[in-house]
């Protein structure tokens, strides 16, 4: 009977432990401008953070576009220009600030183009983005690809 006790104890420190894990890290729906969470070991900049959270927003819009809506943005994308970088001299650098500028200059026109011209403008977007990134950090490219 000892035996079984301890099986016992064990499956139910065993549950209780799995339970408190999956409780852990659920992510705060109720604000949309939160960027997401590291997901590297080593931890990620704000930067990179930033970028993924303008990654689901940029699917958003693709979504907007495809039905037809209003393009609603729930993420300041102007912070392209201050969020802190893996490697800062590249994020401060006079190219980035051109390529961050001028991907804020395509999103406006996706709010002020006719419906006929925003699956163009939306195309300008995400081609902005992947020039910048062949151009400073080409890792995300596959990723980017994905929102055409």
């Amino acid at each position: 009977m000892n035996t079984t006790l301890k099986i016992i104890t064990c499956f139910l420190l065993l549950y209780s432990f799995g339970i408190s894990c999956s409780e852990e890290n659920k992510p705060n729906s109720n604000n949309n401008n939160q960027v997401r969470q590291p997901i590297n070991p080593n931890g990620d900049t704000e930067l990179a953070l930033l970028m993924r959270a303008m990654f689901e927003d940029i699917q958003e819009v693709k979504k907007q576009i495809a039905a037809g809506d209003s393009i609603s943005l729930s993420l300041d994308h102007e912070r392209i220009l201050t969020a802190h970088a893996t490697e800062p001299e590249k994020a401060g650098s006079k190219e980035y600030k051109a390529f961050a500028n001028t991907y804020l200059q395509a999103l406006k026109s996706i709010k002020t183009v006719s419906p006929s011209q925003k699956i163009e403008a939306y195309k300008s977007l995400v081609n902005n983005c992947m020039t910048c990134h062949q151009a400073l950090c080409p890792g995300p490219i596959v990723k980017i690809k994905k929102l055409l």
